[in-house]
């Protein structure tokens, strides 16, 4: 109950107060530059209001129509400074700066008049009418004199706008202050001491205002003093006395000497016209001439040491000023004698062209030499240049030979442009140079030089006839008929041996070009008859005598895939084998099919293990490497049949057990193909019997001789002869081709150690091929041949390939 009664008194009370606003006027007081959100008034007091109340009853600022800087806060009911407030920009300088609010309420209308005042605070410093103002005082002004400067001004009021003023230490000027009728300071610029122009031209001081604000604020504005000039100084040359030194061979219009007179006034008062006066002798007023404006004398005449050795004037220098001022100085001019005859040299004879072979002391010209001049100036000394190969000797004064000292090389200089040079005594001495053009003539003492002494050709077997293979060039450093080459195959070493018909001379296989130098087939090479060519090439110049240069080339053949492969005939009847006959057909670079061909034949016992051996292919192939790598395939039947064939061993086997379903008889197409590009192949025909028991098979094909074909026998005695057979031939072919690879290996070292310039092209790394019946595989080494085995003695095969060298790019 007590409190209830408290709540009501407290309503009456508010209600009252608000009443008494309403009638009355509130006022309030903030600084300029207040910051935002600064509460200038608690509305709640005066209006009534409670926390919220301000927005529930849309109370708001009203000045003018305008934003008056403050606002009442819809939270705290608090009038607050919403923006910034400027008294200046607000009131300017009228003081006190207050405004007049009207606080409306909406709900309920009211409206409470607010009177705002805005006190001023120092935030404005004296501002100048200038930064810089520019003064002209004459120099002549006397002290004492008065100069008025513009005051400053404060935006703000009060004490904040009360200015005094200080000037920047000069002993020139002092700052005088008188307080105008309206009370303001008005500062005069006082002269103290005379100017000098020449001295100091111009005065830079500062002119400070500050107001009496907390903190004070200061305003500047720099003076820039300009001293005017006044004629109070004379033109003074740089010189009393100008002594000047020239040689008698000066030109018109050279430059004896500049005289300068400065006068550090200004303006008219500055500018210096120049004349000359009292000249001696009389006659230099034809050798000498004097610009008016920049104080220059030149020649206008020649000059003679022998009649006139000295001149002498004066010159006068007068400013434009008020009343004129002038200055003099005096000029010595000394001609100097020198040496101005130079040395003349003269061919009077001359013997060219020299001969390149010409002996040491031959004379080749006959020079004159001769100075007009007198005495030191008169004695000359000569030289040639370039000191080599010649030289001068004199055979009496004024007398020279040009003879020869070295001996000549027409292909290291082919000309000399030979400078005599003459020089006399005098002081600067004078030089006088005569060329003389010696060309040399050319005598037959270079050889032909080939650009490399071994030349390492490739060239593809079965090339056309007439196939350019490689060129050869030499060079004769010599001209015209001396340098002339021509080309030749000497016969003297140039041959091959060959594997049919022995020795052959290498004109049966290659020509060289008498001109060009071109090397080209004269008939189809064949790798197989022959591998390597080494022939000798001369050159030969048309000089007298004729002089000879020699060049190997190493001749590589390249292997083609031009020979397919051949069946192996047997090593001839034994047990196992049963005689039929036979022969492989259908050869081409492509698989081709069996027909026509003769069926060769075979035995088997059914419950053979898969595995066992039935027969055994063997074929060979002409060329070498990869074009001799054979492979064995089944060509007939397609799919899986009860007989397969080793990839590389050729021997056909057994894929599975051999059973009485598989029939009586089994028909192979066995297609053998070699790996050149592109590949050729040859085929065969297998028929293989099937019988019961190995020793009925044994007993049939016990007498056997087929060509191409090996059956297994008990112990392999037939296998075992007939592998002797073919290893024999094999080891055979290999001496023979390792022969010729170390024969090629020579040659390869001595092209490496013989000097050459480039090579044209050479034996790259060899190919070694192995064959087996796991797989193929291949490795490279540099100039070497490979033998490879297979594994399992009972059945190998060897293969040997020469190197292997890169092909040679297509010949046209």
């Amino acid at each position: 109950a007590m409190e209830a009664r408290w709540s009501a008194a407290v309503r009456v009370l508010v209600l009252v107060r608000t009443w008494s606003v309403v009638a009355g006027q509130v006022r309030y007081s903030v600084p300029e530059e207040a910051k935002v959100g600064t509460v200038v008034g608690r509305l709640s007091q005066e209006l009534g209001l409670e926390a919220g109340d301000a927005e529930a009853r849309r109370v708001r600022v009203v000045w003018q129509g305008r934003r008056a800087g403050v606002e009442v806060s819809g939270a705290s009911g608090a009038l607050v400074v919403s923006s910034r407030l400027d008294r200046e920009e607000l009131c300017g300088k009228s003081a006190p700066c207050s405004l007049r609010l009207e606080l409306l309420q909406e709900r309920p209308l009211r409206v409470l008049h607010v009177e705002l005042e805005v006190t001023d605070i120092n935030d404005n410093a004296p501002l100048f009418p200038a930064t810089r103002k520019n003064i002209s005082i004459a120099e002549s002004s006397l002290p004492g004199s008065r100069f008025p400067l513009e005051g400053a001004s404060d935006a703000d009021v009060g004490a904040n706008a009360q200015l005094s003023y200080t000037l920047s230490p000069s002993e020139h000027f002092r700052l005088d202050l008188e307080k105008s009728d309206e009370g303001n300071i008005v500062p005069d610029l006082v002269l103290t001491k005379p100017l000098d122009r020449e001295t100091v031209p111009m005065h830079r001081l500062v002119l400070a205002a500050s107001d009496e604000g907390r903190p004070s604020l200061t305003g500047t504005m720099e003076l820039l003093i300009t001293v005017l000039d006044a004629n109070d100084n004379a033109p003074h040359f740089n010189q009393s006395v100008y002594k000047v030194k020239l040689t008698e061979d000066a030109a018109e219009g050279t430059l004896v000497a500049r005289v300068n007179a400065t006068d550090p006034d200004l303006g008219s008062n500055s500018d210096v016209t120049y004349t000359v006066t009292n000249f001696f002798p009389p006659s230099a007023r034809d050798v000498i001439s004097l610009n008016p404006n920049t104080g220059e004398i030149r020649l206008t005449g020649a000059l003679d040491f022998e009649e006139v050795s000295v001149f002498d004037f004066r010159i006068e220098a007068r400013d434009k000023g008020t009343p004129p001022l002038s200055g003099h100085c005096k000029v010595v001019l000394e001609v100097l004698d020198v040496n101005d005859n130079a040395p003349e040299v003269w061919v009077t004879s001359l013997s060219v062209p020299v001969s390149e072979d010409a002996s040491v002391g031959t004379v080749v010209a006959l020079l004159s030499v001769s100075d007009r001049d007198s005495g030191a100036n008169g004695r000359v000394q000569c030289s040639v240049w370039p000191t080599s190969p010649f030289s001068l000797e004199s055979r009496f004064l004024g007398s020279y030979s040009l003879v020869l000292r070295e001996a000549l090389d027409r292909e290291r200089v082919s000309e000399y442009e030979v400078e005599v040079r003459a020089e006399d005594g005098g002081k600067p001495s004078l030089r006088a140079r005569r060329s003389v053009r010696v060309p040399v003539s050319d005598v037959n003492d270079n050889a032909p030089a080939f650009s490399q002494a071994v030349y390492t050709v490739l060239a593809r077997e079965n090339n056309a006839a007439g196939a350019e293979l490689a060129r050869v060039w030499a060079r004769d450093p010599d001209e015209a008929g001396n340098g002339r080459v021509s080309y030749s195959l000497w016969e003297g070493v140039s041959g091959a041996s060959v594997s049919v018909g022995g020795w052959r001379p290498a004109s049966s296989y290659v020509s060289v070009d008498a001109e060009s130098g071109r090397v080209w087939a004269v008939q189809a090479l064949d790798y197989e008859e022959l591998q390597v060519l080494q022939f000798e090439v001369r050159a030969v110049d048309a000089g007298e005598p004729p002089l000879v240069g020699n060049a190997t080339v190493q001749l590589f053949v390249v292997d083609e895939n031009d020979n397919a492969p051949m069946l192996l005939a047997s090593a001839g009847g034994g047990p196992g084998l049963d005689p039929f006959a036979g022969r492989v057909v259908g050869s081409s670079v492509e698989a081709v099919s069996d027909s026509g061909s003769e069926t060769l034949w075979a035995w088997a016992a059914w419950g053979a293990p898969a595995g066992q051996v039935v027969a055994k292919i063997r074929a060979v192939d002409a060329d070498s490497g990869y074009n001799a790598w054979l492979r064995y395939e089944v060509l007939e039947p397609r799919g899986k049949g009860p007989f397969r064939v080793g990839l590389y061993s050729g021997e056909v086997s057994a894929a599975r057990a051999l059973e009485e379903a598989d029939g009586p008889r089994q028909r192979l197409v066995i297609v053998v193909r070699d790996h050149g590009e592109p590949s050729r192949s040859a085929t065969a025909t297998l028929s293989v019997s099937l019988v019961e028991g190995g020793d009925k098979a044994l007993a049939v094909g016990g007498s056997s001789s087929v060509p191409g074909l090996v059956l297994p026998a008990e112990g392999g005695a037939a296998a075992g002869s007939a592998s002797a057979s073919t290893n024999v031939w094999l080891v055979v072919a290999i001496c023979a081709v390792s022969s010729v690879f170390v024969l090629a290996l020579v040659l390869y070292g001595a092209s490496r150690w013989a000097p050459r310039s480039a090579v044209l092209s050479g034996p790259a790394a060899a190919t070694l091929v192995c064959a087996s019946e796991v797989g193929s595989w291949s490795y490279s080494q540099r100039q070497s041949r490979s033998l490879c085995v297979a594994d399992g003695a009972g059945k190998s095969d060897l293969m040997v390939f020469s190197p292997n060298l890169p092909p040679p790019p297509p010949s046209g």
